[in-house]
């Protein structure tokens, strides 16, 4: 029995990590060049979030719709097409000339996001032996964690010297490299499982499942509340300099390894009370955002504690998923995840604007923390009591 991956498994799950970081790179860039871009097209902030709203809701309603369109396809056909035309939307979104042309790149950028984050799992497990896929999917997160690292503040420190319309350039490079590596190193290996909309009910029916995608929805909405205006936060009420805004956001991702390595250490001990303490740290984070604020090296380990909840939340409620999803069906769950994930963040930047313009950017991790609140309240009461029958009746 061998103890290590073969290189021929590590090339193409590095392939897939890679995208995963400029994918996630993508959504988030925007986030860090909120103020830039909206002062280039002579826009409010709370405008130039609609960019964040937009993209969320776009990947919400095509998440399942592709996958399901898609799933017979061979996952290096899909792969290779998906990250090319991702690229070409990049290049698209570097060149714009107005909101409208950039609006309309992002859309772009959306549909092919739909696609990968539906089938990125499930090509990185293909690839390896069944006895490393909790390695491959954990190297997927890992460049979720690298993006929010490095990424998001890399595309600020670019937009802030050289324009954030080349931060977009890079990453469409990257992507074209990214796919001619994959060209060579991914191998030939099926398409998903055939899902029907017809056994859709069987999710449907799961209450456990319905529980988790409601504590997704709630907590996305919370956490881009307060997130997707975090850099003009962070500038007008800490009044932080630009330079540390970027570290705070830098701080924030690397907070993220922590999260995903108490996962590692402790979920498995007592996962209900690791669940518990996520998603009241969440809450916390968020409500303690604003009354931190003016003193600088409180509200930098608070945004450090916030990102290291974040990723625990996200690493752990993506493994509640494929425990309580049918093993037929975990890649259809594992997209309506997705697509109610990027409901929240849609739902989360709406509300954060709305803030923004009719109170005050000051309040946005208070309103976000009190949904954060509803989140931890219905998933430490309801949902891990649902979670406690199915693993009884298991």
């Amino acid at each position: 029995m061998r103890s290590k991956m073969s290189l021929k498994e590590w090339l193409p799950l590095f392939g897939i990590t890679v995208s995963a970081f400029i994918f996630n790179t993508s959504e988030f860039m925007p986030i860090g060049l909120l103020t830039d871009i909206a002062d280039s097209f002579h826009i409010t902030e709370a405008h130039a979030g609609v960019l964040i709203t937009v993209y969320s809701w776009i990947v919400m309603l095509l998440s399942l719709p592709l996958m399901l369109l898609l799933n017979k396809i061979d996952f290096k056909r899909l792969l290779l097409g998906t990250i090319a035309l991702f690229g070409i939307f990049q290049m698209l979104s570097a060149f714009s000339a107005s909101y409208g042309m950039l609006m309309v790149s992002r859309i772009g950028v959306a549909c092919t996001h739909s696609v990968f984050w539906s089938i990125a799992s499930p090509a990185a497990v293909s690839v390896v032996s069944e006895k490393f896929r909790s390695l491959a999917l954990s190297m997927v997160v890992t460049g979720t964690s690298i993006a929010m690292i490095l990424g998001l503040p890399l595309g600020r420190v670019i937009g802030l010297h050289m324009g954030w319309n080349m931060a977009f350039f890079c990453v469409g490079v990257i992507a074209f490299i990214t796919t001619a590596y994959m060209i060579f190193v991914f191998p030939k290996v099926p398409g998903g499982e055939s899902f029907s909309i017809k056994q859709m009910p069987e999710i449907l029916k799961n209450k456990t499942l319905m529980g988790i995608f409601l504590v997704t929805f709630l907590f996305a909405t919370s956490y881009y509340t307060g997130y997707s205006y975090i850099e003009p936060f962070l500038q007008k009420v800490a009044g932080l300099s630009a330079n540390w805004v970027t570290t705070t956001l830098t701080i924030f991702g690397a907070a993220g390894l922590l999260g995903s390595f108490l996962f590692s250490h402790y979920y498995d001990k007592n996962k209900y009370l690791f669940i518990r303490l996520v998603m009241i740290s969440v809450a916390a984070a968020l409500l303690l955002l604003y009354p931190v604020s003016k003193a600088h090296m409180a509200v930098v380990l608070l945004c450090a504690f916030w990102g290291m909840a974040v990723m625990a939340f996200n690493v752990t409620f993506q493994s509640e998923i494929i425990t309580y999803a049918p093993v037929a069906a975990s890649s259809v769950a594992m997209a309506i995840y997705s697509g109610i994930y990027n409901l929240g963040i849609g739902s989360g930047t709406w509300i954060g604007g709305s803030i923004c313009t009719h109170l005050s950017i000051s309040y946005i991790g208070m309103i976000g923390g009190v949904i954060a609140v509803v989140a931890a309240v219905i998933c430490i009461f309801v949902v891990i009591k649902y979670m406690k029958e199915f693993d009884r009746a298991d």
